[in-house]
């Protein structure tokens, strides 16, 4: 059990650390290695990794920063992230970040992918556009010259050329990171008391920040630990939390969470980790059309990808019915137009599945939990108590 609390603590360091040290150390230990800065969903890392750089999630300043420059570039009814992704950028800590990338999340991270150009903020910043039409000759091809766009500008900084071996072997490692990922998840499907939410978001937050190897051996270790008793189970309820996959919560929500007797079998979280459902083809002859067509038939859902064919509600009540979960809890930031319109539509085919819910709006930098832990406490009594009068 010392080397899982090792990894936590190791972790939650890297996650603390708003200056990258980590990715910056791997950058200056190679020639011709590159850091892109990425926002945490719907993006192949692989494609960098193969282009000798590493992609480094950027998820806002937090807590742990306060937000003054940020707040002269946008206006105050929007969400907190760009905002502090703004105040980060201006005081320096992306320096020696070589190009951003700004998944198609919202009309507000498209605005930030533009003041990062007007600022010269890196040598590249790249709005990534996703597909709606998911037909391969129309959407996959749109959305293939996305990719290679990306390539082409890492190319331009590094003059390293992507091979089909590189990318393959990239998938290979990408493809092992979140087979562990989804073996941790379902272990804590059975036994969700031996590697709290807290503990498994900071392990997986720091996997955005370091070299994928490293972080698969740290993953290889959290699966054997985890395969063993630890912790103690409690009479909690099991909750899936949704809505949370852009800005995030801070540590201590999650933990707030927790303490009001909620285990969180499922989260929306960090959701670019394991933006695929399936492992993508490691032997493709064409690694990039294996990338296209991963996203086009194999992506999870969220509130940012378009999903008329395959509804969003069905599929997260799906979730909650596959891993036994007691109730969901819808948890957006505040302003977050995708996943706040998304709410309602979810809620009401909760209400016509049966699936009990709550919800409550946050910000990154929130310093108080009171009340929706006391929120979060009477939701998981109230299900409690409705299990026992139904006995």
């Amino acid at each position: 059990m010392e080397k899982l609390e090792k990894i936590v603590e190791e972790c939650k360091e890297v996650v603390c650390d708003m200056n990258f040290q980590e990715a910056k150390q791997w950058k200056s230990e190679g020639k011709q290695r590159i850091l892109v800065g990425y926002l945490p969903i719907y993006f192949p890392r692989e494609m960098v990794w193969a282009a000798n750089g590493l992609a480094v999630g950027i998820m806002g300043a937090g807590d742990y920063k306060q937000v003054i420059k940020g707040d002269a570039y946008y206006q105050s009814y929007i969400c907190h992230l760009p905002r502090g992704i703004i105040d980060l950028a201006l005081d320096g800590h992306f320096d020696g970040f070589d190009g951003f990338v700004f998944p198609s999340i919202c009309d507000v991270i498209r605005n930030l992918s533009g003041i990062f150009q007007v600022e010269k903020i890196g040598h590249f910043s790249k709005y990534l556009d996703y597909p709606q039409n998911f037909k391969k000759e129309i959407g996959g091809e749109f959305y293939r010259k996305e990719l290679d766009s990306i390539l082409n500008k890492i190319f331009n900084i590094n003059q390293v050329k992507t091979t089909k071996e590189t990318l393959n072997n990239a998938i290979k490692l990408y493809n092992t990171n979140r087979r562990y990922l989804r073996l941790i998840y379902d272990i804590r499907e059975k036994y969700p008391w031996r590697l709290s939410a807290y503990e498994l978001y900071v392990i997986i937050r720091a996997g955005m920040v370091m070299p994928v190897d490293k972080h698969n051996q740290m993953l290889e270790i959290v699966v054997n630990e985890i395969n063993k008793e630890r912790g103690t189970p409690m009479d909690n309820i099991r909750v899936i939390i949704w809505g949370a996959f852009c800005e995030q919560m801070p540590l201590n929500l999650i933990k707030s969470i927790e303490m009001a007797g909620c285990y969180v079998i499922d989260d929306d979280f960090l959701i670019g980790s394991r933006w695929t459902t399936a492992d993508i083809d490691e032997s493709s002859e064409d690694p990039i059309g294996a990338l296209v067509d991963a996203y086009l038939n194999h992506s999870t859902f969220s509130s940012s990808i378009y999903d008329v064919d395959n509804p969003k509600e069905k599929r997260l009540v799906q979730l909650a019915k596959q891993r036994k979960a007691d109730g969901i809890i819808f948890a957006s930031p505040s302003f977050c137009d995708p996943a706040l319109l998304d709410t309602p539509i979810c809620q009401k085919y909760c209400d016509k599945e049966g699936i009990k819910f709550i919800s409550f709006q946050y910000s990154e930098n929130v310093g108080q939990f009171k009340v929706i832990k006391e929120q979060v406490g009477a939701f998981s009594d109230s299900i409690k108590l409705w299990e026992e009068t139904s006995t």
